[in-house]
C-alpha cells in the first residue's frame, strides 16, 4: 500500500433525516435500503452518530454491516474515507440522521455537508396540508451550505392528502414520495429504542413489507450520484499481537460496533466469542469483553448460570483484564434489579446493585481521557447504582458537565460508558492487556 492510496468512487447517496425524533426515518431507511436491495443493488447504509438498534435492522435490510459516522466521536477522517470506500462496492448510499436534521453538535447535518451528500427529510405529515411546504422550507433552507432538494411525507392520509403537500411545496422542492399510514411501517420498540432485530422472527417480512409500501408510494428512485474521494487510513500498530479475547455476544450483550471489532482485529487480537446466557465455560483467552445490551431482560437466566458466572470470577480473581461497557457494568455488580423489581444475581465482581429506572439516567456524547489519550464515544441508560464503591475515574461530556464513573479492579474496568475503539487504539490496547490506566 503507498502513501498516496485512496478510495475513491461515484454513487447515488443521500442523507434521511427528519425535523425530529418520531418521525419515522428509521423504518423508512430500512426501508428505502430493502426495497433497492431487492431490485438487486448493492446497498451500503451507514448510522450517524452512536446507536446500535437501528443499525441491527439497516444491516438485515441492506444485508451489508452498518458502521457509525459521526465527526467527533469517528473523527472527520473516518467518516470521508468509510463513504468512499463503501463508493467503490455500491450501488446506493443512504445515511440515516439522529434526531432532527440540525440537532446537536456536531449533527447530521454537519455529516452531510462533510460529505457533500444532500439531505432527504422524512416529514409527519399527519395532521398537515399546506404547513407540511413551511416545515421542508424551513429545513432546505436554514442553511445555506446544505443541499435539500426532496423530501419525503410519512404517514399520509390519503392521495388527496399526498397531492395537497406536493402542491404545497415550493417551486425548488419536491415531494420524492408521500407515504401512507401502514402497519407494516412500524416495528415494535422498548426503553432503549428499536426491539432487536434478532428477536423479530418475521422481520425481513416486514422488511419486503416496508419496501414494497414505498415502491408503490413512488420513492423507488435513486438519489442523486454523488462523488466521494479519500485517502486510505494508516493500519494501527499491532499492540494485541497474539492476544485471545473472549467477547459476550447474545441477545443480553449485543450492543457492539462493527468498527470497535474490526479496531481489535488490526490489533491482531484473535476474538473467540461466547454467550453468557447459553455457554457454562469461557474460551481459553487474555481478556474478556462484556458490551452493553439487554442483561436486564435476561436476569435470571443470567443468575441460573452459576457455572459462567463462577468462570467469569475465575478470570477476574487471576488478574486477567476484563473491559465492562454499561450493561455489561450492570453484569458485574452483585444484584441486578429489573424492571419489574425483581432482584438477580450478578456476576459479583463489584459490590453494589444496578436497578433498571423509568428515567434516563445517563445521555450524550463523552470521552475517557488519560494524559494524550482520548477514548471518544458516548452513553445511554436508565440503570442507576446503589452502594457502588467509588469509582477511580469519570468520564467527560462532550459539552456540560456529570461524567459516567469508572470502576477499576484488578484488572476490571466498567462503567456505563460506551467507548467507540478506533478513537484511541493505544488506550483500548491499554485496558485490554491489564495496563490501565497507564502511566501518564
Amino acid at each position: 500500500m503507498t502513501a498516496n492510496e485512496s478510495f475513491a468512487g461515484t454513487v447515488p447517496a443521500a442523507l434521511i433525516s427528519a425535523p425530529g425524533s418520531g418521525q419515522g426515518k428509521s423504518l423508512v431507511t430500512a426501508a428505502l435500503a430493502r426495497l433497492h436491495r431487492n431490485a438487486g443493488r448493492r446497498v451500503r447504509v451507514f448510522k450517524f452518530g452512536p446507536d446500535y438498534l437501528d443499525p441491527m435492522v439497516l444491516e438485515r435490510a441492506s444485508g451489508a454491516p452498518v458502521y457509525q459516522l459521526q465527526p467527533w466521536m469517528t473523527g472527520e477522517a473516518e467518516c470521508r474515507w468509510r463513504l468512499a470506500e463503501a463508493a467503490t462496492q455500491a450501488d446506493l448510499i443512504l445515511v440515516e440522521g439522529a434526531m432532527g436534521l440540525f440537532d446537536g453538535t456536531p449533527s447530521s447535518a454537519d455529516l452531510a455537508v462533510l460529505a457533500g451528500i444532500p439531505a432527504i427529510p422524512v416529514i409527519d405529515a399527519w395532521g398537515m396540508a399546506q404547513t407540511f411546504g413551511a416545515v421542508a422550507l424551513g429545513l432546505a433552507r436554514y442553511r445555506d451550505d446544505l443541499t435539500v432538494g426532496e423530501v419525503i411525507a410519512n404517514r399520509v392520509a390519503s392521495p388527496r392528502h399526498g397531492d395537497l403537500l406536493a402542491k404545497g411545496l415550493p417551486a425548488d422542492l419536491t415531494l420524492l414520495g408521500a407515504v401512507p399510514r401502514h402497519e407494516a411501517m412500524t416495528l415494535p420498540e422498548r426503553h432503549l429504542g428499536l426491539v432487536q432485530a434478532g428477536e423479530l422472527d418475521d422481520l425481513d417480512q416486514r422488511l419486503d413489507q416496508a419496501a414494497a409500501v414505498l415502491a408503490e408510494a413512488g420513492l423507488d428512485r435513486l438519489p442523486a450520484p454523488v462523488a466521494f474521494n479519500a485517502p486510505r487510513p494508516t493500519p494501527p500498530p499491532r499492540l494485541l499481537d497474539g492476544k485471545r479475547i473472549g467477547v459476550a455476544r447474545d441477545a443480553a450483550f449485543a450492543f457492539l460496533y462493527p468498527a470497535n471489532l474490526d479496531l481489535l482485529r488490526d490489533l491482531g487480537a484473535e476474538l473467540r466469542f461466547f454467550s453468557p446466557l447459553a455457554d457454562t465455560t469461557l474460551p481459553a483467552v487474555d481478556a474478556l469483553w462484556l458490551p452493553g445490551g439487554y442483561p436486564e431482560l435476561h436476569g435470571a437466566t443470567l443468575a441460573a448460570n452459576t457455572a459462567l458466572r463462577e468462570a467469569i470470577r475465575a478470570h477476574h480473581e487471576a488478574g486477567k483484564p476484563i473491559l465492562a461497557e454499561c450493561g455489561g457494568l450492570m453484569s458485574c455488580l452483585e444484584t441486578l434489579v429489573d424492571g419489574d423489581g425483581e432482584h438477580h444475581q450478578g456476576f459479583g465482581l463489584l459490590p453494589g446493585t444496578a436497578r433498571l429506572t423509568r428515567k434516563l439516567q445517563g445521555l450524550g456524547m463523552h470521552a475517557l481521557r488519560l494524559g494524550d489519550q482520548e477514548l471518544r464515544g458516548h452513553t445511554f441508560h436508565h440503570a442507576a447504582l446503589e452502594n457502588a464503591a467509588a469509582a477511580q475515574l469519570f468520564s467527560e461530556k462532550q459539552s456540560g458537565t456529570g461524567g459516567e464513573p469508572v470502576f477499576v479492579k484488578n484488572g476490571l474496568v466498567a462503567s456505563f460508558f460506551h467507548g467507540y475503539f478506533p478513537s484511541s487504539p493505544t488506550l483500548v490496547a491499554a485496558i485490554l492487556e491489564g495496563r490501565f490506566p497507564p502511566p501518564r
